[in-house]
């Protein structure tokens, strides 16, 4: 049961018809886990607070610089050269604080992700190197946690969910010839600052949506767009 300050707090997504005490009840119990506080992460990790999601994790090895600032907005000047998930957790809680934060201050590899995927209900990949979005892709699959994939570049995003063990395909059906993306450079870091946000939001409304049952998902399909030219395209994978 919602005590009466979440009814409040929550109100304005509880009042949805598909929505109601119900889903914000699933959201309050719900564990996601963020891989990467970045451009895309940081923001993610804001709605998904200010939804209420009960436990979030945050995992990310880097440190907050300036140039972080242009997009990645949890962050603020004061904290450059602190920890990306510690930071976060803590300017998170001040948005939040009957959210619950687990800060995992390390990259996500070969010996770690089974470990932690494995807490969580959903993961957000919110990454921006290839080899990690493998990771993630494997990880899932082969313990059956869904996964919400979103990648950005220049003016360009895409956002696909990976609904495992539920759907026919996978980050690898987008993107089979493993040896060549990751022998090549990671993705350009070129970047107008609102792009992370427009990817982010899409990403995170994927995540509660699958949570909470609302809506139709990109489960088996990928939203591909240019902020450029207002240009949004749904393909299905």
């Amino acid at each position: 049961m919602l005590t009466e300050e979440q009814k409040q707090r929550y109100n304005r997504q509880i009042i949805l018809q598909d929505f109601g005490e119900r889903g914000q009840e699933i959201l309050l119990s719900s564990k996601c886990l963020v891989v990467g506080v970045g451009g895309l992460g940081s923001i993610i990790s804001l709605y998904l607070t200010a939804a209420g999601v009960g436990t979030i994790g945050l995992v990310d090895n880097d440190r907050v610089s300036i140039s972080n600032l242009q997009r990645q907005i949890v962050y603020r000047e004061r904290q450059q050269g602190l920890p990306k998930a510690t930071t976060a957790a803590q300017n998170l809680r001040e948005l939040n604080s009957g959210c619950n934060f687990v800060t995992y201050d390390c990259f996500l590899n070969k010996e770690n992700a089974e470990d932690i995927i494995s807490k969580y209900d959903i993961v957000l990949d919110a990454t921006d190197n290839f080899k990690a979005r493998y990771l993630i892709d494997d990880t899932c699959k082969r313990l059956g946690k869904p996964f919400v994939y979103s990648s950005i570049s220049a003016t360009c995003g895409q956002v696909a969910l990976f609904d495992f063990p539920n759907c026919k395909s996978s980050y690898r059906s987008l993107y089979p010839d493993k040896e060549r993306l990751t022998e090549s450079e990671n993705p350009s870091k070129a970047v107008i600052g609102v792009l992370p946000g427009v990817a982010a939001c899409i990403a995170t409304n994927e995540a509660i949506k699958y949570l909470t049952k609302m809506g139709d998902t990109l489960s088996d399909k990928l939203l591909w767009f240019d902020i450029s030219t207002n240009v949004f395209q749904t393909f299905d994978i």
